[in-house]
């Protein structure tokens, strides 16, 4: 097999699709676990001259105090969670939301409408920069409808020790790594059948960074 069919078969048979925003440069919706290195993937393809539009970033800015998303999520899921300077107390509500689906999905009513007009926004006007191409950080690209809009859904993968290893190192708790980690095993089937690409990051991190450069070239030949 040659290394473009292989690259072909990785890339899945949905590579080359039109997303339904119709960006100039090409959109790649960015998924996987908390931990795997979407943020390291992203920041690869940023020094290749992509723009990088990260959901959870607009969606911190979108929650400060008083603002309409916070205080809706806080009457909804009580005074609690609101910390002394009126801001979401995001640590406690993490701690319900990932131990019971249905209050997450109740959480995702509320934020997810708020922060779609937010992101498209955002993706049109990095479009009017033209960068190399768009990079959609977002965990939950999947759940809120958004990978239809993307040219590529790339999946970063990564095993539970080294998840589990990143985020403790990045000062979690232990008890709540691992309950973040298991809340979102269920999710990886479908994001699995959303990918278009997997990248698997459990190799040393040249050897990532020269897989990525590699599909990164190949998305763009396509639009050439």
């Amino acid at each position: 097999m040659s290394e473009r069919s292989r690259a072909r078969q990785r890339a899945g048979p949905d590579a080359g699709r039109r997303g339904t925003l119709l960006t100039e440069a090409p959109l790649i919706g960015l998924i996987g676990p908390i931990g795997c290195g979407k943020s390291t993937v992203a920041g690869w393809l940023r020094q290749r001259g992509a723009a990088i539009v990260d959901a959870d970033l607009l969606t911190r800015a979108l929650m400060v105090p008083g603002a309409p998303v916070t205080e809706a999520v806080i009457g909804h899921f009580g005074e609690e969670y609101r910390r002394p300077d009126g801001s979401l107390d995001r640590t406690a509500l993490g701690r319900l939301v990932f131990s019971d689906s249905q209050r997450l999905a109740e959480l995702e009513a509320i934020v997810h409408p708020a922060v779609a007009g937010v992101l498209e926004a955002t993706i049109r006007e990095a479009d009017s920069r033209r960068p190399t191409a768009i990079v959609l950080e977002a965990v939950k690209l999947v759940e809120a409808g958004h990978a239809g809009w993307c040219d590529e859904v790339w999946l970063v993968a990564c095993d539970a020790d080294t998840q589990l290893a990143r985020l403790t190192g990045r000062g979690m708790a232990a008890a709540d790594a691992c309950q973040r980690i298991e809340a979102q095993q269920s999710s990886m089937a479908v994001w699995r059948s959303a990918a278009t690409r997997v990248v698997d990051v459990d190799a040393g991190p040249a050897t990532v960074e020269a897989r990525v450069d590699s599909a990164l070239r190949e998305v763009l030949s396509r639009r050439e």
